[in-house]
């Protein structure tokens, strides 16, 4: 799409995560014009990579207590006003035989300080709730963590907040920054690979990129001081646990166990890194978080998984910290004053929990800067419900769809229950808004590709809807479908034993002869080399991971 070479706004965001989408839409709704660029998609950085977890802050007590309470009250408003991104599962922290006693004594006199619940349960009685506790389980306190999905929050966000007016550049980066005297002249951006390049003539510019906030506030020629945790988690085949469970001890690696619809996801680990390219999960980590969460849930010790996939959480401090899980998981707004600029701010930090609480901070400044008096309304209007996002959510079950759906209503993905209808509304969508839709656009809007085949199967299916219905000509679909096949393998790598290598290998088979190509040139699965349980030495020769 060929973009003019100028456009004017009173407010220009600078990311596409949960809270650069929570600031469109509180912009939005107090009637300020805002345009939001993102280099990627939706939710590609850590706002789309992490547990899911609606924190009740109680993980947090012992070590930041303010944000604890930030989490707490975050909470409590988002399963308000966005309860249909929310699954209210309420959460059990679990301790086991060897766990700091004094961290489990204190722990509910450290949640009344901060204004959370915790409830004493007995142990026999928590094990009845959910049977994949371990034996060894000598605590239990019953919290109000909750199921959040971040892909429907951010999206119908943006829905509501493009119905007023916001718009919305995807794949669009920041190329340079316009400065005059105090103030940012203009921001300088391009569309994709080779699109033209465009002058976003801005009062004020937001600076909500996640990760990347350090490396935009350098364009624009000011310091931020960042810590880049990276963190791994895992996907389970199937859902272990009804409740978030959280190991009652101090934050550790493997120590959260998240249901997410049909799935759960364990996480996760806190490593140092000092790029933000090429961010994987390894085999190593894989094993790392096995290991720790079998000590709470034994079964994750032979569970089959679908997936890896590995996120940069942007945490407050100097790089020099050596801990990145003693950095405190609060949120900063810079007004960049100090700086030398009166129209540039950067809200950073923080967590999913807070992204609304970060957005009206950063809406705040920003209006008062441009004289806009009108107040947050986040935190009292109900997000309203976008049909084209429902599809994020897993859980549909075969039934449900036989009953609402046409006979003609083909199913793309029986994992995931995903119709053709579906696509069709998501590809809709994409147009309204001047995208040129791919199949991984419509694999982050929907469920397609994230069930046990990893894609192996619904794509070729979904490519094939997707010519039938004329979105597709020529060979785009082959491009589509190796691109999409190559994001899906980064995630398999690290889980590749048993169920799962078997699974990789058939889909190696299938589309290396079905397409007569490799995918990203290189084969799926090294047949030279046997694959190991956990990356261990010792596979089990019947094809399940060792315990």
């Amino acid at each position: 799409m060929h973009l003019p070479s100028f456009i004017e706004t009173q407010v220009l965001i600078i990311g596409g995560g949960v809270t650069g989408t929570a600031l469109a839409r509180d912009l939005a709704l107090r009637g300020v014009d805002c345009i939001l660029v993102e280099r990627d998609d939706i939710n590609a950085g850590a706002s789309g990579r992490n547990h899911g977890l609606l924190h009740s802050g109680a993980r947090y007590v012992a070590g930041d207590r303010d944000a604890a309470m930030e989490c707490r009250a975050e909470s409590d408003i988002l399963k308000r006003v966005a309860a249909q991104a929310i699954q209210d599962t309420g959460g059990f922290f679990v301790a086991v035989q060897g766990d700091d006693e004094r961290y489990i004594a204190d722990f509910p006199a450290h949640c009344a300080r901060s204004g959370i619940a915790a409830r004493a349960v007995d142990v026999a009685g928590a094990r009845a709730l959910e049977p994949a506790l371990s034996e060894a389980t000598i605590a239990v306190f019953e919290v109000p963590d909750a199921s959040i999905d971040p892909f429907r929050l951010s999206l119908e966000s943006l829905a509501q907040a493009r119905s007023l007016g916001a718009r919305v550049m995807r794949r669009t980066r920041v190329t340079g920054f316009e400065r005059e005297g105090r103030r940012i002249r203009a921001v300088r951006v391009q569309r994709g690979n080779g699109g033209n390049e465009v002058r976003i003539v801005a009062s004020q510019v937001v600076n909500a990129a996640g990760a990347w906030a350090r490396e935009v506030a350098q364009q624009a020629g000011v310091p931020i001081a960042m810590t880049y945790s990276k963190g791994t988690l895992l996907v389970t085949h199937t859902r272990l646990a009804g409740r978030a469970v959280n190991r009652l001890r101090r934050p550790g690696n493997g120590d959260i166990l998240m249901p997410g619809g049909t799935v759960s996801i364990l996480g996760t680990t806190s490593t140092r890194v000092d790029t933000l390219d090429d961010i994987q999960a390894t085999a190593a980590e894989a094993d790392l978080l096995v290991e720790e969460g079998a000590r709470m849930l034994p079964a994750l010790a032979t569970m089959r998984y679908v997936r890896a996939y590995a996120g940069v959480r942007p945490l407050l401090g100097s790089s020099g910290a050596a801990d990145s899980r003693a950095v405190s998981r609060g949120f900063a707004l810079f007004d960049h004053e100090e700086d030398g600029l009166d129209n540039l701010a950067t809200i950073t930090g923080g967590k999913l929990t807070t992204c609304r609480l970060m957005a009206e901070r950063a809406a705040d400044l920003v209006c008062r800067r441009l004289g806009v008096t009108r107040p947050c309304l986040t935190a009292t209007t109900l997000l309203p419900v976008d049909a084209a996002s429902v599809w994020t959510g897993a859980g549909f079950s075969a039934r449900d769809w036989m009953h609402s759906h046409h006979a003609d209503d083909a199913l793309l993905c029986e994992c995931e229950m995903v119709p053709g209808s579906a696509v069709d509304a998501i590809v809709a969508g994409l147009r309204a808004a001047g995208d040129t839709p791919t199949l991984t656009d419509i694999g982050l809007r929907s469920r397609v590709g994230k069930g046990a085949c990893q894609g192996g199967f619904c794509a070729v299916r979904t490519v094939a809807h997707l010519y039938q219905q004329g979105d597709f000509e020529a060979r785009r679909g082959l491009a589509e479908i190796l691109d999409f096949f190559g994001e899906r393998w980064r995630g398999q790598r690290a889980v590749l034993w048993g169920e799962q290598l078997a699974q990789a290998e058939l889909t190696e088979a299938l589309h290396c002869g079905l397409f007569g190509e490799e995918l990203r040139g290189a084969a799926l699965i090294d047949v030279s080399a046997p694959a190991a349980p956990h990356g261990a030495a010792n596979a089990d020769p019947a094809g399940e991971a060792a315990p």
